[in-house]
């Protein structure tokens, strides 16, 4: 008959009913559309009541890692039995887990009677079963497959919404269906009987059909209904709390088109079907794709072609007018090639009817409309799945497993080929491989189940793992105190040398008061760039123009004269390109190392840091070193006037913008603090008048002793590692160059518990530095999809998955935020000294503050000014970002020193 087939389509009417059927390529990319606005809708909180796709959180948040192991118990309600299962995994990638099943049928008046009822008898089944298996008494956790629509608010917690498929039982919609189950197993005695988890039919399928290695993020159920769900990136699943991560929807598609988005897709015979079903204009794309449906719209299509005398004619055809005497189980086998015919004619003459050739040729190509059309909706709607989950994750590409069980799908060999084919032609960007899910059901609910486990498992694991970084209250207002007691240590005269906190005199006896004037020179000495500048300084504001040159390593680490004759090389290079050597401009100098200041201009060289290691320098004074060199290169116009740490520039480049800044503070590669003291406190120096500026070096905070409560052994680790093992220990909780490397540490002891990675030993993971710290101002940016966490850990050569991407970014936002809490309580000892010195009720002031972990980290200042607020209520702090402290500052201080020195 194939060969004679297009003579046999050329009725006209069964061309019209063929093409009402067929839905083009432009159709579905608009169906696909429709549904992605339909799925952000359901997504969203303001719109989530007005969605037809409800887009429902079910609080599963993970997928199967292969770890999983131990007896689970699954409950599986369904449409006349109650099927119970205990499935053994044993944590060797959940390859083939053992299963033992029960199937108890239902007493037919259980679904319309009291809610009671059906979960005593749930609860009965179970206890059966268990009688009938030798289980050990232990805890048995359990899953129960609910294949209603239900409003979960977390894995173990799920109200009913509406009953449907023939369910009708009172006391139940609005209820805890968990709590429900639950009284019923306790009143059975099984009080070692736990329901763990609720989920339906699609998320089970997701959840069998991942394997090792290969998660399947997607799943679509076809079959008496239809359903489909998909792990979303959790802060998008706005109806859940939860923030990060990912977590499973179930969207509810059937429903999709109940507001009229399939106009354009419906034709008069799905008109019919709807008005006959249960629930008139409800469920419209299930009434087009499911297989309750399928026979019901063949039946309607032959009805109308047979009253169009295009069918059967001299049949009677009374038959078909009568419900359900098609069955979709039919209209698959008719759709088949090969006996699709035979199958055809012998349905007809069942049902009385005499079909011609003809006839039987023509239901098979309707049967096949049928069913291809429910393929396409499909495909259209698994597109919109994976477009949205691209889009994002911000991805270009995205290859994605997608779980499918189904009774068409399984049925009908051609129905896969057109979801596959037309899936790829609407969403080109994504590549998805279809995996047929093996008893979705009861091995996935078993699944849903031992993840649940294993996550709150491991949580327990992470959480005491990370206690000891997690600082109370208590504990930072302790840290502020002795704070505060080494400050006053180390400004006394007889006890500075118990101080682990120097509070060296700077001899800065004030800030910028907005009258300075003048062209000054600055140098700033800090690293292996050092830079000179000339600050011209006007009543309009502040000009710069700069230069930097580099310190070879030869000269950092040679002889000292060698050192500052280089720097006095670059100071007249720079005249010279600057037009600047007939002129005698005061100089300040920037040097950042820890020095002893005896004066302005006099500072002794405690000891090199950074690097450096110039021979001669350290006990001397720097301002004289770098004088003698400038007569040795016969450079005579050089006058230096001060000499200040880059702690003290940003302060003074600050207090040039705002009066109210006395307080500087560095958070970048180290840290370091100083503010303005009353003279009358400082016993180092001579002078009860004023104020002066201290430099409290307080990165050596703790190096007595006193913080040792509050290191970790991971702090240990990186501690013992350092160069200076045993000093700066402040600096080591704080600063930008340390808490990359507590941060690896942590991983490393997480891979040890085999909470990450899966326990898989990281190799690359023992590399001291590998852990930048501006990884971590990466990893913790608002938004960023976790799928760029993962390329961040891939770039390292560590394998994440997003739950690892998840518990990375847990262990930096814990570690940055201790360090913003200690600069804060360290912040908050100061500001109440100066408050307290000056006989306030309130302090307002201004901190200028520098350094890379502070401006480029995407929290820490806001961390660290909630701390400060709590920690220091009667002090109004603001904190204001230095643009360039170390030049400018310099030559501030230099102004300043000047305009105090004019008669």
């Amino acid at each position: 008959g194939a060969a004679a087939q297009p003579a046999l389509t050329s009725r006209p009417q069964v061309q019209r009913a063929l093409l009402a059927l067929t839905v083009p390529l432009e159709t579905l990319q608009v169906v696909k559309g429709r549904m992605l606005q339909a799925m952000r809708k359901g997504l969203s909180r303001q719109t989530h009541a007005q969605a037809n796709m409800r887009m429902l959180p079910t609080y599963i948040c993970s997928l199967p890692d292969g770890t999983e192991k131990g007896d689970l118990l699954v409950v599986e309600l369904c449409q006349s039995h109650v099927r119970t299962l205990r499935v053994t995994l044993s944590g060797n990638g959940n390859q083939s887990p053992e299963v033992v099943y029960k199937i108890f049928d239902m007493p037919g008046d259980i679904k319309q009677g009291k809610g009671e009822a059906l979960f005593d008898f749930i609860a009965q089944c179970v206890c059966q079963f268990l009688a009938g298996i030798s289980s050990p008494q232990q805890r048995l956790p359990l899953g129960f497959v609910f294949p209603f629509s239900c409003r979960q608010t977390g894995l173990d917690k799920a109200e009913l919404i509406s009953w449907s498929k023939g369910f009708s039982c009172s006391d139940v919609e609005g209820k805890d269906v968990v709590q429900l189950l639950q009284s019923a197993i306790n009143k059975q005695e099984l009080c070692h009987v736990d329901v763990v988890a609720l989920m339906n039919d699609t998320v089970g399928t997701m959840m069998t059909c991942s394997t090792e290695g290969e998660p399947c993020e997607v799943a679509l159920v076809v079959g008496t209904s239809t359903n489909s769900c998909f792990m979303a990136e959790a802060q998008q699943v706005e109806m859940a709390e939860k923030a990060s991560g990912q977590m499973c929807v179930n969207t509810e598609w059937g429903y999709f088109g109940d507001d009229g988005s399939l106009s354009d897709v419906l034709t008069p015979y799905d008109q019919r079907v709807d008005q006959e079903s249960a629930n008139p204009g409800e469920k419209r794309f299930e009434k087009l794709v499911a297989s309750l449906y399928l026979g019901e719209i063949v039946r309607h299509v032959l009805t109308a072609l047979a009253a169009e005398k295009a069918l059967f004619i001299g049949s009677s055809v009374a038959v078909l007018r009568t419900k359900d005497v098609l069955k979709t189980q039919q209209v698959l086998e008719i759709s088949n090639n090969e006996e699709g015919m035979a199958k055809a004619r012998s349905a007809l003459e069942v049902l009385g009817l005499q079909p011609s050739e003809q006839d039987c040729c023509r239901v098979q190509q309707i049967c096949r409309a049928v069913v291809s059309r429910a393929a396409v909706l499909c495909a259209a709607g698994l597109a919109a799945i994976l477009s949205h989950m691209c889009q994002s994750r911000e991805l270009e590409q995205m290859v994605v497993n997608v779980g499918v069980d189904s009774k068409l799908y399984r049925g009908h060999s051609r129905f896969g080929e057109i979801l596959q084919s037309v899936t790829g032609l609407l969403a080109p960007e994504c590549k998805a491989t279809l995996l047929p899910s093996v008893d979705g059901t009861g091995r996935g609910a078993a699944m849903v189940t031992a993840v649940a486990l294993r996550l709150a498992a491991q949580r327990r694991e992470v959480e005491q793992l990370l206690a000891p970084l997690w600082l109370s209250r208590a504990d930072l207002e302790r840290v502020q105190a002795l704070m505060r007691r080494e400050m006053e240590l180390g400004l006394g005269r007889e006890s500075n040398a118990d101080s682990s906190v120097r509070m060296l005199p700077t001899y800065v006896r004030g800030t910028p008061d907005g009258t300075e004037r003048g062209e000054f020179l600055a140098l700033d000495l800090g690293g292996t760039n050092f830079r000179v500048l000339v600050v011209r300084v006007a009543q309009d504001g502040i000009r710069m123009a700069s230069e930097i040159y580099i310190i070879p390593t030869t000269v950092m680490q040679g002889t000292g004269e060698a050192l500052f004759d280089h720097i006095i090389e670059c100071i007249v290079d720079f005249q010279l390109k600057q037009n600047l050597m007939d002129q005698i401009l005061p100089l300040g100098f920037t040097f950042s190392f820890p020095c002893q200041q005896l004066g302005l201009d006099k500072a002794v060289l405690l000891s090199w840091t950074k690097g450096f290691s110039a021979s001669g320098c350290v006990g001397q004074d720097v301002v004289h070193l770098l004088r003698e060199a400038a007569q040795r290169k016969q450079h005579l116009g050089l006058k230096v006037v001060a000499v200040v740490n880059d702690t003290v520039g940003t302060m003074m480049s600050c207090a040039y913008e705002d009066p109210k800044c006395e307080i500087g503070l560095i958070v970048g590669t180290g840290t370091n603090a100083c503010y303005m003291e009353e003279m009358e406190n400082v016993g180092t120096v001579e002078g009860e008048q004023g104020r002066m500026c201290i430099n409290m070096e307080w990165g050596a905070f703790g190096d007595n002793g006193c913080l040792d409560d509050f290191f970790t052994n991971f702090d240990q680790l990186v501690d013992e590692k350092t160069i200076n093992a045993g000093k700066q220990r402040f600096e080591k909780l704080i600063s930008g160059m340390y808490l990359g490397e507590i941060v690896r540490h942590v991983l490393l002891a997480l891979v040890e518990k085999q909470v990450l990675f899966r326990g898989k030993p990281c190799p690359k993971l023992q590399t001291r530095d590998i852990f930048q710290t501006k990884c971590l101002s990466t990893i913790e940016t608002d938004g960023l999809a976790l799928q760029k966490v993962r390329a961040i850990l891939q770039d390292l050569e560590l394998q994440a998955s997003f739950e690892d991407s998840i518990l990375v970014r847990e262990v930096c936002q814990t570690v940055s935020l201790r360090a913003a809490q200690l600069c804060a309580a360290g912040l908050a000892a100061v500001v109440e000294k100066m408050r307290e010195n000056r006989g306030l009720a309130q302090l307002a002031v201004t901190v200028g503050v520098d350094g890379t972990l502070y401006k480029m980290h995407p929290h820490f200042s806001q961390n660290l000014q909630k701390m400060l607020q709590d920690l220091a209520p009667n002090c109004t702090v603001t904190l204001l970002q230095s643009e360039d402290g170390s030049g400018k500052g310099a030559a501030l201080v230099a102004a300043v020193a000047c305009r105090e020195a004019e008669p």
